[in-house]
């Protein structure tokens, strides 16, 4: 009886506050840390593009700087970095001595035009982000058939439960009747020896399948990124059979989209390296003060340079043409050029697989709905056998080893039907995932 009790208590334990597949499918989505990393990615890459059109702005420098340094040739030092360097005339003689400095200074630069460059990079961005959402619903959409396919594992896992759970009582049943018979003398004393080692039978094959349950039910867990999955154990998937949808394949499927993002950003990238040829053009503008410990006649006054004594201002516009780079361009065009190619050959071999796997998920398909259409015709005639063999084993007219014959006859029958029944909506599974819609699924789900 514990082991009975144990089998209902796996049966009902996860319809406390049970969720329907739609509802678990949209937990497994928003909770699974892979899913939830390639959410992470696409707002990183649309940070991305919003970085890239900022380059548009001016950028806007200020800067302090005291040094110390010797004074020969170049009256006073200015790093170059933030500041337009002062030079000024050499020494009279050459010294070791040193004097402070200072400089300050604010400096704007800003590239209004840049032929087409800033553009390209925008683009490529963009199109890094679209490469990301169409990565990002491609694993969503391999996590969804992943999940309903563990789904349909547990709900089998069930099933086969109730299956063994009704032999073990089957068998409980045959050894009380044989222990009259025997008594009777209707059947040898042996048979009640024989029936004791199939309810052992029948209780370890009971123990395989709750062990079963449990693992599937782990997989299910993980798939949710949860402790424990709470859902309800749906027997309507063997006792109503799939209908078979249109066999076209989604211009949206998310391994075509994934591709073709791929290819789109490939591109863009041939036309970011060829752009790297137009001219740059910028604009800058400065404002700085300098302080020096030397005077403009020699004298040294080394607290002098502490404080500004100059102040200077400057504005200009740059433009640059890159003469020579076509030669460091050209073969990084030809490598985006063989990229390209490569990649154009990758999406017609995904358009021929898939075209492929169609035709082969329409045949499974239709193979398993017709064999779940035969399955019930196998089972009753197992069911009305054993009925039949029990009223005679109880008259005495058969004997043990046909009754138990029977008897795992009718679990292998129950077995194979409930399995039919699966392999169909699995079929149906395989067929919306060739296909790459979901939908095509979910739409003949209750």
């Amino acid at each position: 009886m514990k082991i009975l009790w144990l089998a209902i208590g796996l049966l009902t334990v996860s319809t406390a506050n049970s969720q329907t597949l739609h509802e678990l499918l949209k937990q497994a989505e928003s909770s699974y840390p892979f899913l939830k990393a390639k959410a992470f990615e696409v707002h990183a890459g649309q940070s991305n593009v919003s970085s890239v059109k900022n380059s548009a702005l001016p950028s806007l420098d200020a800067a302090y700087q005291i040094n110390y340094a010797t004074y020969n040739n170049i009256t006073g030092m200015a790093m170059p970095q933030y500041f337009v360097p002062i030079s000024g005339p050499p020494s009279s003689d050459n010294t070791s001595s040193g004097a402070f400095g200072s400089v300050g200074s604010l400096l704007l630069k800003w590239e209004p035009f840049t032929f087409g460059q800033r553009s390209s990079r925008i683009d490529l961005a963009k199109t890094g982000v679209k490469y990301n959402e169409a990565d990002a619903r491609n694993e969503v959409f391999k996590h969804q058939v992943t999940f309903i396919n563990t789904y349909l594992d547990v709900l089998m896992a069930h099933e086969l439960l109730n299956v063994y759970t009704k032999n073990l009582q089957r068998s409980k049943e045959n050894l009380k009747v044989v222990r009259t018979l025997t008594i009777s003398g209707l059947h040898p004393g042996v048979d009640t020896a024989l029936f004791n080692g199939e309810l052992s039978r029948a209780k370890i094959e009971l123990l395989n399948h709750q062990k079963y349950l449990e693992i599937q039910q782990a997989s299910l867990s993980e798939l949710l990124a949860v402790d424990e999955a709470t859902y309800t154990p749906d027997s309507s998937y063997f006792h109503a059979l799939p209908s078979d949808p249109s066999d076209t394949i989604s211009s949206n499927h998310p391994l075509l989209t994934l591709s073709e993002s791929k290819l789109q950003n490939q591109r863009q990238q041939q036309t970011s390296i060829r752009r790297t040829l137009n001219p740059n053009f910028s604009v800058w503008a400065t404002g700085y003060a300098r302080g020096s410990g030397i005077r403009y006649d020699g004298v040294v006054n080394s607290s002098d340079g502490l404080s500004f004594s100059r102040y200077n201002y400057g504005v200009g516009l740059q433009l640059s043409v890159p003469l020579l780079r076509f030669i460091e361009v050209r073969p990084q065009l030809n490598q985006q050029s063989a990229l390209i190619s490569a990649q154009e050959e990758r999406l017609n071999q995904i358009k021929l697989e898939l075209n492929k796997q169609n035709k082969v998920a329409e045949l499974t398909l239709r193979n398993a709905l017709e064999v779940a259409k035969e399955s019930p015709v196998f089972y009753k005639s197992a069911e009305f056998s054993l009925r039949a063999l029990s009223t005679r084993y109880n008259s005495g007219l058969t004997n043990y080893a046909d009754l138990i014959q029977a008897q795992y006859g009718l679990v292998k029958a129950e077995t194979e039907l409930k399995k039919s029944y699966l392999e169909a909506w699995k079929a149906l599974l395989y067929k919306a995932a060739v296909q790459g819609d979901i939908g095509i699924f979910l739409n003949q789900v209750k």
